[in-house]
């Protein structure tokens, strides 16, 4: 495939895809109702389609919506590790690339390293898919996005409060800000910020990006509050628990936030940390239908991806 269309990140597409490609999201989901989860959508539209998914740690939304994506879409998935792979065994991630492209039609990865994510795209001549790296999460956000537009409308000019850890999912946010067109505004202690290079980003497109210690004041008015765990992908433990204490979402944050408000959570999570037990299971909370989108973000990404078949 020539000039192969890319899922890496969404800073890196048109706003104008992205639109498309959560509206279509919209349109394959109540397409699916009333249907059983294993039937292929009637006009199968990836019959003949396989998609290589790669995982370098345990997955469980990614791995099970990226699959059934590919079921419901007529295509098939092949699942592979590291364990799997010659590339656990030190082959290149160039060479890897150049294999799968001879016997898939598209790569879907997912990493603790970005740099991996980004040589596979180079060398590959099929559609690459960001499955989730140290970096960002795209195709969570874009079920995100979908999510909150489900509940609330368009997202445009909204303000959505992030309290937590400035990480991976921080960027994706920062990127969907710019491209979508609402106010985010972080709040995550200094020692734990996000990416520079995200926040440079943000202010070249104009974004209503706010960075700040204060986690009450960001909540303030705010139609959603996203959260994440505290510990993942790695991190250190030690300390980030003092550090991050302040910035828990409970119910005396949601209240400073609009009437209407909602909360988000990617998942997994650790209830009575990052967010009290009371939020992430009250009548607020969307997270189950944000988990059920990532199926339906990801088969828009994915007929995206080969095609807009």
């Amino acid at each position: 495939m020539p000039n192969p269309k890319h899922f890496l990140d969404l800073n890196l597409l048109e706003k104008s895809s992205l639109r498309g490609i959560i509206d279509d999201a919209i349109a394959v989901k109540q397409a699916r109702v009333g249907q059983p989860n294993g039937i292929a959508d009637a006009s199968a539209p990836l019959s003949g389609h396989t998609l290589a998914a790669i995982f370098e740690f345990p997955s469980t939304r990614t791995r099970v919506s990226f699959d059934m994506a590919m079921r419901q879409l007529g295509g098939d998935t092949i699942v592979l590790n590291s364990h799997d792979m010659q590339l656990g065994r030190g082959e290149t991630i160039a060479d890897t690339a150049r294999v799968l492209s001879r016997y898939v039609d598209a790569i879907m990865l997912r990493t603790d390293d970005h740099e991996k994510l980004e040589e596979l795209a180079e060398n590959a001549t099929v559609p690459v898919i960001n499955g989730l790296t140290s970096d960002s999460h795209p195709c969570q956000l874009m079920a995100d996005v979908m999510t909150f537009e489900e509940h609330r409308g368009p997202i445009r000019d909204k303000i959505v409060t992030w309290s937590g850890d400035g990480n991976n999912m921080v960027t994706s946010w920062i990127h969907a800000a710019g491209q979508f067109g609402f106010e985010l505004r972080i709040a995550c202690p200094e020692d734990l910020s996000p990416d520079p290079r995200a926040l440079d980003w943000a202010k070249q497109m104009g974004a209503a990006v706010h960075v700040t210690q204060d986690a009450a004041e960001a909540a303030n008015g705010a139609h959603c509050i996203v959260t994440d765990a505290w510990v993942s992908m790695g991190d250190d433990a030690a300390n980030r628990h003092n550090l991050l204490a302040p910035f828990q979402v409970d119910e005396a944050l949601m209240a400073r936030a609009a009437s209407d408000a909602i909360f988000m959570h990617c998942l997994p999570a650790h209830r009575d940390e990052e967010a009290t037990k009371a939020v992430m299971d009250g009548p607020q909370s969307v997270i189950f239908d944000e988990a059920e989108n990532r199926l339906h973000a990801q088969k828009a990404i994915l007929r995206w991806c080969l095609g807009g078949a």
